[in-house]
């Protein structure tokens, strides 16, 4: 059986974020959960753009500004997600780029990594006080296939790079960083005892805005050619976000993806991933570069063998 929205189930006195939320797979994902009930945060860089897809998502739709690109920006948005809700159940980790036409983040990162991953990393790490003894709650992060073109985690000296600009490594390894995220927040928070788990989902291939941003010249007619013969409308490639984020029959530490051809298209089910994202060592010294690299240092515990695992909202 083909899981669909229709198995959304019902969202009514639930709150969940969504980030990147303006437009694509994030405004089709804040349109199912707000159409089931959700009280819905669209976290959107472009306010007026937002406000007007929250007049159209309905419901108990409502805009926060948060730039992923800013550091700054994060810690405002979470403090006014802080200021206007007391719990969070759902955090879907949505928004990213591709080939983006700036070189740096506002805090000098590479702009893949530093607006795919290190925003989103001190987003859940300044958001996490409200969803850990929240039953049932989750954080879903939505990463790629194309993490499977990076052999491995973004080192230190490469976080500040300019040379990832148009760079599909430098793309596949914001993901890869995505996915190592995903798992390590689950174990920290299996450790914790806390309720909230931590899923990873993947769209397969979709005709969203990413692909009109600057990809490099050799790359769009191979895109194109995917496009046209794999690829998905935005409300199926959303179904793997969905699912993770509101089938509570799934575990933590799981990763979704479509079940059709390349894993491109078709109903949401569990995904395979390359070997760097199952490494174990490798998803803790990313979250050690990314607490130093952000300044959002998750709180230490005994019970973690080569690291901490007890995650508590801390700030910078």
């Amino acid at each position: 059986m083909v899981w669909s929205t229709a198995d959304v189930p019902d969202q009514r006195g639930r709150t969940a974020l969504v980030t990147g939320a303006s437009g694509g797979l994030g405004l089709e994902t804040a349109r199912v959960l707000a159409s089931r009930g959700a009280r819905v945060l669209l976290a959107c860089r472009d306010t007026e753009r937002g406000i007007a897809e929250a007049a159209r998502v309905g419901g108990m739709a409502e805009v926060v500004r948060c730039d992923l690109a800013s550091l700054e920006s994060v810690r405002e948005a979470a403090a006014q997600v802080r200021r206007r809700v007391d719990r969070l159940d759902l955090l879907v980790n949505n928004a990213g780029v591709m080939f983006p036409p700036y070189r740096h983040t506002e805090d000098g990162f590479e702009a893949h990594f530093g607006v795919n991953h290190l925003g989103h990393f001190a987003l859940t790490g300044l958001l996490l006080g409200l969803m850990h003894e929240v039953p049932g709650s989750r954080v879903v992060t939505v990463s790629s296939l194309a993490h499977r073109a990076a052999a491995r985690a973004t080192r230190p000296d490469e976080a500040r790079s300019a040379s990832g600009h148009r760079s599909v490594t430098a793309y596949g390894r914001s993901k890869l960083a995505n996915l190592m995220f995903a798992r390590e927040l689950n174990r920290r928070l299996t450790g914790a005892g806390a309720q909230t788990v931590s899923l990873a989902a993947h769209p397969g291939l979709s005709a969203t805005g990413l692909w009109h941003s600057g990809a490099p010249a050799w790359l769009r007619p191979v895109a194109a050619t995917g496009l046209r013969l794999l690829g998905q409308a935005p409300d199926q490639a959303a179904l793997p976000a969905l699912r993770a984020a509101t089938d509570l029959l799934l575990a933590g530490g799981g990763y979704l993806g479509p079940g059709g051809s390349a894993e491109c298209g078709g109903g949401a089910v569990p995904a395979r991933s390359n070997r760097a994202s199952q490494n174990e060592l490798a998803q803790i010294r990313l979250w050690e570069l990314s607490q130093e690299l952000t300044g959002v240092r998750y709180a230490r515990s005994a019970g973690r063998r080569h690291a901490d695992r007890r995650v508590t909202e801390s700030a910078p």
